[in-house]
């Protein structure tokens, strides 16, 4: 297996693979341009938008800045609006649903790494590294997430859902709820 492959299918693998890292520095150039657009060159940010993201539906909306590792295993649904300062760290598939409001500062994360230092670092002195794996995220069609919002590995938030502001989201969210807090936990039914 390539590192990628092993990347996207959660085992551990080297984030410095030269296929990673070209992939890495393409997003980084094509971020870098989009973050620097005046707003009103809608059609040059939207044509950004299209080789940077695997998918990316109509009427989607981000606010620059906006940050991510490979934007390639990034997928957004039509009419979701993303707003300022977004962090998506899309070492695997990152997928969001239509008509998603994701507020400022929200951060997604796909990446994880061994809890004990011995079990993360590996090698020492200049050749030290540590192991990474991933797991996807998934957000379903009419999802509004609060600000400063971070959103763990692995978890998969249903339709129809609120997340409040300054959550942690470490677990699944079903279907039609508002969930809050940190850890996030489901508050009603709605």
């Amino acid at each position: 297996m390539t590192e990628k492959q092993k990347m996207l299918a959660g085992q551990a693998y080297d984030s410095r693979d030269p296929e990673l890292l070209k992939a890495y520095h393409r997003a980084r150039k094509l971020l870098q341009q989009y973050n620097t657009l005046y707003s009103e060159n809608l059609e040059e940010r939207d044509r950004i938008l299209g080789e940077l993201f695997e998918k990316k539906g109509s009427g989607v909306w981000i606010e620059a800045p906006f940050f991510c590792d490979y934007g390639e295993h990034i997928s957004i649904g039509d009419n979701t609006f993303v707003n300022t300062n977004c962090i998506f760290l899309d070492n695997n598939k990152i997928s969001i649903g239509r008509n998603g409001l994701i507020a400022p500062y929200v951060q997604i994360y796909t990446a994880t790494h061994p809890l004990k230092a011995s079990e993360r670092i590996i090698g020492k002195g200049k050749d030290a590294r540590y192991l990474t794996a991933s797991q996807p995220v998934t957000i379903g069609d009419n999802v509004w997430i609060g600000g400063n919002t971070v959103i763990f590995p692995g978890v998969t938030i249903g339709d129809n859902v609120t997340i409040g502001a300054g959550s942690v989201v470490t677990k699944n969210i079903p279907d039609n709820v508002l969930a809050y807090g940190n850890p996030c936990r489901v508050i009603k039914e709605m």
